[in-house]
């Protein structure tokens, strides 16, 4: 039997959000009637899976998201939702031309959380979460949008995502509530959130990361490159060793064992895949056996 999957406090005064995070990002291409998609997250929930992520980016998943919730929306009280802003580039005029490009004005985050709130057809985010560095981004203008938006009511609390750690420590600097997240890529082909400091910086101030694209978007199942067949042999090898029944399984072993201690996101609209991840809880992995993958990714020994 699987092993509920707990909540986890995210940050100091921040908010408890379940160990794994249903992403919703690929919502519109699981052809998913809106029943099939409360359904799913009804699963989910049972598995302990209560936070869920999406992005005004995402097409039309919000959207879509919000049509299977207002088919019961008591399940509203049994999540936790996330979304993010700041990247634009879909919503220019067919007469335009625009390239696609980031916005952290007052103005555009609190038009973005509105039209979130009123896509999903909530009242309030659980948190709401900056997607991208923006080069032009003023710190002061931020902290005034969050300001207005808990004020509000209509978020409860804020993080980043793709944040270099100095891009953190400002926005930070200007803020009267702590941020609560990272949400950066960590899987064992990109191990730049290892190496960057982002990672050194979270667990300094007990701050969780969320990690996204943990499967490398399939690269590591997909690609033949040698970087990729030395991890796959790893992963096999070390499957067998701790009892698990599938790479999939190790690689989220591999990103919860940090003691960052993140969240990871799932991104699969298969329960099946969803049941088998949360299997990866209980596998117990050593500290060889991590650095073994880590050692396979570079290709070489550590120094």
């Amino acid at each position: 039997m699987l092993e509920q999957v707990e909540k986890v406090i995210m940050a100091p005064q921040g908010p408890a959000f379940s160990k794994l995070v249903q992403g919703y990002w690929r919502l519109g291409s699981w052809n998913m009637s809106a029943q099939q998609r409360l359904t799913f997250l009804k699963q989910h929930i049972e598995l302990g899976i209560t936070t869920v992520d999406n992005a005004a980016i995402y097409g039309d998943s919000e959207v879509l998201f919000g049509e299977a919730l207002a088919l019961d929306p008591q399940v509203k009280e049994q999540i936790q939702i996330v979304s993010k802003f700041g990247i634009n580039g879909i919503e220019a005029s067919i007469n335009e031309k625009r390239v696609s490009h980031y916005d952290s004005s007052k103005s555009a985050i609190i038009r973005s959380a509105e039209n979130s709130l009123k896509r999903l057809g909530v009242e309030q985010l659980d948190a709401l979460l900056v997607h991208r560095p923006d080069y032009l981004m003023d710190a002061d203008q931020v902290e005034e949008a969050f300001s207005e938006l808990k004020k509000s009511g209509k978020v409860a609390h804020f993080g980043v995502s793709n944040f270099t750690p100095s891009q953190f420590d400002l926005l930070q600097s200007r803020l009267n509530q702590p941020l609560i997240t990272n949400q950066v890529e960590i899987n064992p082909i990109n191990l730049s959130a290892l190496e960057d400091g982002v990672l050194d910086q979270l667990q300094q101030y007990r701050i969780r990361p969320m990690a996204w694209s943990c499967l490398a978007g399939g690269n590591i199942f997909q690609h033949s490159d040698l970087q990729n067949a030395r991890l796959r042999a790893c992963l096999e090898q070390i499957a067998e060793e701790i009892g698990a029944i599938s790479m999939t399984q190790v690689i989220f072993a591999w990103v919860l064992k940090h003691p960052s201690k993140a969240v990871a996101l799932l991104g699969t609209g298969q329960i099946e895949r969803v049941k088998e991840t949360v299997g990866a809880l209980a596998l117990k992995m050593n500290t060889e056996q991590w650095y073994r993958i880590l050692v396979a990714s570079k290709g070489q020994p550590v120094p």
